[in-house]
């Protein structure tokens, strides 16, 4: 696995679970499965042990130097090797400074950790059957495979997994030259993207297997629009493209074992979840009622999720909402300011309705626990994992029909009390409203429909033990394929 972060050693947001949870998973399975990522500026030097000596990584004409070093991914006997190098990683943050986006040395810095890869596989003296990149940071692995690599590394496939299309890396056509490949890598079957360096198109072209972290998302983002420019390029490849559904930690999220939750519950015994509604409300300042359907969210607040729709000054539906029905909302979140603004205002403005800026862990579970539904109205949704903790936890998800959610939730039925939550299409301030009061009517008209769907979701099964079975079937199927 080579990847720009895992957790808990380097995380910005689900592709560090993703990686350690699916490592984890394989190694499980009896996988020899390491993890290389960048020791960053946080991670500790002394908490690691030193492989002897420097590490020498080709870089165009001259050879660059690094260390590395070692630890056990926790929680497993996988081991991690940490690339150093304090030109490229001695520093703050992942991609950029914090606010101020990328570093403007992204490409030689991931392209660095890429190249990496086989100078580490020839010291440790270790061909592995497969190389597994994650994202654009990674997506060079393929390329140096296909271009410079190709002679040594031939029967050892790529895979490439896209956990969302619209991060790509793209830079200025200039800096092709740092990254030490031949020129006629940057070209429209390689790097070249409309005149512009596109660090995942390589990979995209490059790799024996794609895959993406969702069936529904593997088709979306063939169309243009969630193709993100390179729809064109995914439909000509659809053949090696996989959407593999994310799995969840189920060690961290188990409500009947959960530490941060004030009570732990199951379905044997239902009660604490009553116990951790009213602990959320009081904990938000909301009206301590078991009656009155309370929705939660922890999100981050971006565009992709919906919140313009959602929080939108004079047009969201957050607002008209809480003034026009019975209900709460309990949110957490944080991003872009003009929304942060806005969740002040609401607090402010409306008793049923109360945000905290920023994130807590404790806060997050809390809410997964204590809320009676769970709104997620993304644009688009590559796997999305709270959906999930929100269906073990008994919170119904209100969704939008796009991704991962659609793969993990099912739309109520209204007439029989099927589903496991409640889904719309067209991502508009009506289509929310609309879903939320759906929701509200049957959880004051149907209980016996809401209780029958929190057990439904309940005994929903999102191993990452599956996962790895079918990352196994397509690692085997790609090594057969060469």
């Amino acid at each position: 696995m080579i990847t720009s972060e895992a957790a808990p050693f380097a995380k910005s947001g689900g592709l560090a679970d993703a990686v350690s949870a699916l490592t984890r998973a394989l190694r499980r399975a009896g996988h020899d499965v390491r993890i290389l990522l960048p020791r960053y500026y946080h991670i500790d030097r002394a908490a690691l042990t030193p492989l002897d000596g420097p590490l020498g990584v080709p870089m165009g004409a001259a050879e660059e130097w690094g260390a590395v070093y070692t630890a056990e991914l926790p929680g497993s006997d996988a081991p991690v090797y940490f690339l150093d190098h304090e030109g490229y990683f001695g520093r703050d943050g992942i991609y950029g400074p914090k606010g101020q986006g990328d570093y403007d040395d992204n490409p030689r810095r991931f392209a660095f950790l890429s190249r990496a890869a086989f100078s580490l596989c020839r010291r440790l003296a270790w061909r592995p059957d497969v190389l597994h990149a994650h994202d654009w940071p990674s997506a060079l692995v393929p390329a140096y495979k296909r271009y410079a690599e190709a002679a040594e590394f031939a029967q050892v496939p790529s895979v490439l997994t896209i956990h969302n299309l619209g991060y790509q890396g793209v830079y200025p056509s200039a800096r092709f030259a740092e990254l030490g490949l031949p020129w006629a890598a940057f070209s429209a079957s390689g790097l070249e993207h409309f005149g512009a360096l596109n660090m995942l198109k390589g990979g995209l072209s490059s790799a024996d297997r794609l895959t993406t972290v969702s069936p529904t998302y593997a088709r979306e983002i063939q169309g243009a629009e969630q193709g993100c420019g390179l729809d064109g390029l995914l439909r000509a490849r659809s053949q090696d493209l996989v959407g593999i559904l994310n799995g969840v930690d189920l060690g961290d999220w188990d409500p009947k074992a959960d530490a941060l939750i004030p009570a732990r519950y199951g379905l044997d015994d239902m009660a604490g979840k009553a116990v951790c509604k009213a602990a959320l409300q009081r904990a938000f300042g909301l009206r301590e009622d078991p009656a009155v359907p309370l929705i939660g969210m922890v999100s981050r607040l971006a565009d992709q999720k919906g919140i313009a729709e959602l929080f939108g000054r004079d047009y969201g539906a957050a607002g008209p909402l809480c003034r026009d029905i019975a209900l709460q909302f309990a949110v957490q979140g944080s991003g872009e300011a003009w929304c942060e603004e806005e969740l002040r205002r609401l607090s402010a403005e409306l008793p049923n309705f109360k945000a905290r800026v920023g994130y807590s862990e404790q806060v997050a579970h809390l809410i997964e626990a204590g809320a009676d539904f769970f709104i997620m109205p993304s644009r688009y949704e590559p796997c999305g994992l709270n959906q999930m903790y929100s269906l073990r936890y008994g919170t119904l998800p209100i969704v939008r029909r796009t991704g991962g959610l659609a793969d993990t939730v099912s739309n109520y039925d209204q007439e029989r009390g099927g589903g496991t939550g409640f889904m719309f299409d067209n991502l508009t301030p009506r289509a929310v409203y609309d879903t939320v009061g759906w929701a509200v009517w049957a959880w004051y008209n149907r209980p016996e429909h809401i209780a029958a769907m929190r057990e439904r979701a309940m005994r929903q099964e999102f191993s990452w033990d599956a996962s790895a079975r079918e990352y196994a079937a397509l690692y085997t199927g790609a090594l057969s394929g060469l």
